[in-house]
């Protein structure tokens, strides 16, 4: 079983795409060759900048030869019938076979396909991969047809066994597939000969290329924290920019080099994203002060003089870059500290929040006046609240976070300290974007969450008020991370806060617009508008609670509810009652209460009545009878105090202590007696099962 090797030479493919192309070129060929019936064994790809890499070993030699049966019109069928049979078969009459079959003799064609080598089947699917590769950006040069990210060189296409390596014969735009490749551009120039993937990879790490991208980050991380820890300092991690500069390079050399010492007073965030974003350089800091002092840069090859000419260059370009840097920096804190950000807010009534929605400063007098008043649901001081959300956002005019938009927030929380406002006014602007996604922190402080509960609330009913709701896939405003984000805050805060009032508050003043085949008033738009948007909460609490291991029908027993809008009382009804149905009387409770809803249901609908007026102990006969009217008697007044204090795992416990006498009843009653007053006694003892039931939960949503 031969060995197939194949690698795609180019100029530098952009880091971002790297990976994905490499994988993209991996299953294209391997499902194209599957499907041509050469199954392997295993399959790898790679890539560095300037080539993509597949390697697939166990190839079959050959695909084998597929027999396929064909059944066909009758004989006797008309001349037509036959002649279209024939041409999709591609035989001749004479090629046919006559069977016979319980409607007369029919036609079968018997076709055989001979196996085809795998260099044929190789070379016609790789060309197809490569004239319709699926970048996100491609070109043509030259006065060829083919499209690639960057002008493709070479095609190094072989199939190695034991005997030897074999090219594929393959021509592309003049590009034909050889048994050569390069090595580094400027440290090993030259084209060298491959025999096999071992041979190829060895050639290439002594010609300074190293293939896996994995291992050049690897080996990045390695030397850059042990350079860093010489001089007592430490590495800032960032994951995302290893992953680029391992893409930048085929052969990496770490260097290390100083920041200026006017810049290092700079936030430590400024320094770092600036480098990173205009340099990919990679931060350096004392662990003692925080500070970040140097920057380390990934060379791709090595000089006669250990990297210092490289050094020198980027200093001098990162030191353009942070005199920039700290021009923004000293012009905010000015604005800052003299004018108390007062412009910045000014000019935020000329930015367009939504054409809709809006300026950004209409938007920000919306959720100060949403943050006082809901502050005190969080045991936040409303006037801070407020203040807190006026500024919140007066970072996003300032130069600072116009050039580097990724730091907003944390450069508020830097201008509101050097402005003199509160110090939890100051973290509120920093943490009221929090949290953005599932596995952020949620804010701490209660001004902070305070802010962050009202910028999120406002983005949602404002968007609701307009109609503009995420469907299918679509979210361009990212409304369900921003639900998730309201239902963590609130769950993790213990916020009692009915979300109906406040969606009803919010709509105040808006032009509300619904779907509505009949003329509503504006308060039926309101409260149109508020209840689809209770709606996306619940489905979005739905995936939340799930991901807890809370069941899809738990929840739905708990928003049946009245009172679903308040979320926090809504949860912690649905965890009592999922962990109670994880006991044996949970689950038993559940049956007997079905049992009872199902007899009440049918003999309701068959006499005509409703059993619903109070069953009267002394119509009971039976001992099990008595006993259970004992047990509702004595339930009623914990379950009523239980609901009332909202101490849902006491309301839980109290029913589970039912399931006994509810079990002994039935096993020792017959509901439908011949007697009709007991029988009616009996049915409206199951109307009061079922109303003292469902006073803490739907337990006909429960599935069985």
């Amino acid at each position: 079983m031969p060995d197939l090797l194949i690698e795609l030479f180019s100029e530098e493919i952009p880091a971002r795409m790297q990976a994905r192309a490499a994988e993209d070129l991996k299953k294209r060929m391997t499902d194209a060759l599957v499907e041509a019936g050469l199954t392997y064994a295993g399959a790898s790809a790679f890539h560095t900048p300037r080539r993509l890499c597949l390697t697939v070993h166990g190839l079959l030699a050959e695909s084998p030869m597929v027999r396929e049966e064909r059944k066909g019109p009758r004989v006797d069928a008309p001349e037509k019938a036959i002649e279209g049979f024939l041409r999709g078969a591609g035989l001749t009459r004479d090629q046919l076979e006559e069977r016979d079959e319980k409607k007369g003799r029919v036609f079968f064609a018997v076709i055989e396909k001979p196996g085809r080598p795998a260099a044929e089947i190789v070379a016609e699917e790789l060309e197809k991969i490569i004239r319709n590769f699926p970048w996100p950006k491609s070109m043509r040069w030259g006065a060829g047809s083919l499209r690639w990210v960057r002008p493709l060189h070479s095609i190094l296409c072989i199939l190695s066994d034991e005997e030897g390596a074999a090219i594929v014969p393959l021509d592309i735009d003049g590009i034909k597939a050889g048994d050569s490749t390069e090595g580094h551009r400027f440290m090993a120039p030259g084209r060298f000969q491959v025999r096999d993937f071992d041979q190829y990879q060895t050639e290439l790490k002594r010609r300074f290329v190293v293939l896996g991208a994995t291992e050049r980050a690897d080996a990045i991380w390695q030397d850059a924290s042990n350079q860093a820890f010489a001089s007592g300092l430490e590495l800032v991690e960032d994951k995302g920019l290893l992953a680029e500069v391992a893409g930048l390079v085929e052969w990496p050399v770490v260097l290390m080099g100083e920041i200026g010492a006017e810049f290092l007073e700079l936030p430590p965030e400024v320094l770092q994203t600036s480098m990173k974003e205009h340099q990919k350089f990679f931060s350096v800091k004392n662990p003692k002060t925080g500070r970040i002092e140097r920057f380390v840069t990934v060379a791709n090859r090595e000089t006669k003089d250990n990297g210092a000419t490289i050094l020198a260059g980027n200093q001098k370009v990162l030191s353009a870059r942070l005199s920039d840097a700290k021009f923004f920096w000293e012009n905010d804190l000015r604005i800052a500290k003299q004018e108390k950000m007062q412009p910045w807010r000014d000019q935020l009534a000329n930015v367009t929040f939504h054409a809709w929605l809006g300026s950004q400063a209409e938007r920000i007098e919306r959720i100060a006046a949403l943050a006082a008043e809901i502050a005190p649901a969080l045991g936040a001081d409303a006037e801070l609240a407020a203040e807190a959300a006026r500024i919140a956002k007066a970072d996003l005019s300032s130069e600072m976070v116009y050039e580097f938009p990724e730091l907003q927030g944390l450069m508020g929380r830097y201008y509101a300290e050097a402005a003199g406002f509160a110090p939890e006014v100051a973290a509120a602007c920093e943490e009221h974007y929090s949290p953005l996604g599932p596995t952020d922190d949620v804010p701490a402080a209660k001004v902070s969450a305070t802010v962050a509960l009202a910028d999120k609330l406002d983005m949602l009913t404002g968007f609701w008020a307009i109609d503009e709701k995420p469907t299918g896939s679509k979210d361009p405003f990212a409304l369900r991370r921003a639900a998730l984000g309201v239902i963590r805050i609130l769950l993790e805060h213990a916020v009692d806060l009915p979300l109906l009032r406040v969606f009803t508050s919010a709509f105040v003043g808006r032009t509300v617009s619904v779907t509505s085949t009949e003329p509503l008033s504006f308060e039926q738009v309101q409260a149109s508008a508020a209840a689809d948007l209770l709606s996306f909460f619940h489905d979005r609490l739905k995936v939340h609670l799930r991901d807890e291991g809370v069941r899809h029908d738990v929840i739905d027993a708990c928003l049946a509810m009245p009172g679903n809008d308040d979320l926090v009382s809504m949860v912690a009804r649905a965890r009592a009652l999922s962990e109670v149905l994880g006991t044996e009387d949970g689950a038993n409770l559940v049956q007997g209460f079905k049992r009872a809803n199902n007899i009440l249901t049918k003999e309701e609908e068959k006499d005509g009545v409703s059993y619903e007026f109070g069953a009267d102990p002394k119509f009971a006969e039976a001992q099990e009878e008595v006993a259970l009217f004992n047990a509702l008697e004595a339930a009623k007044p914990k379950l009523d105090a239980a609901n009332k204090a909202e101490d849902f795992a006491a309301a839980m416990a109290t029913l589970a202590t039912l399931r006994a006498p509810i079990d002994a009843f039935f096993e020792a009653v017959q509901v439908n007696t011949d007697n009709e007053v007991v029988r009616r006694n009996r049915l409206n003892l199951l109307s009061t099962i079922r109303s003292t039931v469902l006073q803490v939960a739907d337990l006909t949503r429960i599935e069985a």
